[in-house]
C-alpha cells in the first residue's frame, strides 16, 4: 500500500508532536488516534514512544495499557503486520516491540526487552530475544502497587539457552510458592 505524501508528513508531524508533549492520558493519546492507531479507555503513553511512523493502524492499544518512556512499536515489516498489547498489559521502558506480536492482557515486559514473539496472558518476559520469567497473580496497574505485584510473582522454571519458554508453571513451583 503506497501512502499518500500529505497524510504522511501529517503522520509524521503528529508522531513528532505525540513524542515530546505532555499528556500521557490525553495528548499524546489524541494525536496517536488522529494517525490511525486503535486506542482503548485510561491507556498511558510515556515519553518519546514511537508507534510504527508509516503503519500507525496496524497497532492496537487496549484498555488500561501502558507504553513507559522511550517504547518503539514496529508493526510491520514484509508480510508480517499488526502488533496488539492487550489490557492492563505494561511495557517496560525502552522495549522494543516487533510485528506480528500480541503482547497478553496483564503481562508485562520488561524495561530494555525485545519483544519477537507473542506474550501470553499474565506473564513476565524480559531479555533480547523476551523470553518468559514468571507468571503474575495481578496485572501490574495503577492501583497496584509493585509490592503486591511483587508478592504476587510465581518465578517459572529456567530452561536450557535456547529452547522457547512454553509459559506454563510446574507443580512444584506451585507448591513453592504456596509455602511462601
Amino acid at each position: 500500500m503506497k501512502e499518500w505524501w500529505l497524510r504522511g508528513l501529517v503522520n509524521r508531524v503528529c508522531q513528532h508532536l505525540a513524542r515530546i508533549l505532555p499528556g500521557a492520558r490525553s495528548i499524546r493519546v489524541a494525536l496517536h488516534r488522529a494517525r490511525g492507531v486503535k486506542i482503548g479507555k485510561n491507556v498511558w503513553i510515556g515519553y518519546d514512544v514511537v508507534l510504527d511512523t508509516s503503519r500507525p493502524f496496524h497497532i492496537t492499544l487496549e484498555d488500561g495499557c501502558v507504553l513507559s518512556m522511550r517504547v518503539t512499536v514496529l508493526a510491520h515489516f514484509r508480510e508480517l503486520t499488526g502488533v496488539t498489547i492487550a489490557q492492563d498489559a505494561f511495557v517496560g521502558a525502552g522495549a522494543f516491540i516487533l510485528p506480528n506480536v500480541v503482547v497478553g492482557r496483564g503481562a508485562v515486559v520488561t524495561a530494555g526487552s525485545v519483544v519477537t514473539r507473542s506474550v501470553p496472558s499474565m506473564t513476565v518476559v524480559q531479555g533480547n530475544p523476551a523470553v518468559p520469567v514468571a507468571k503474575c497473580g495481578i496485572p501490574l496497574g495503577p492501583k497496584t502497587t509493585l509490592r503486591e505485584f511483587s508478592r504476587n510473582l510465581c518465578p517459572l522454571p529456567p530452561t536450557k539457552a535456547g529452547a522457547p519458554h512454553n509459559g506454563t508453571v510446574s507443580e512444584k513451583t506451585l507448591a513453592a510458592k504456596s509455602k511462601l
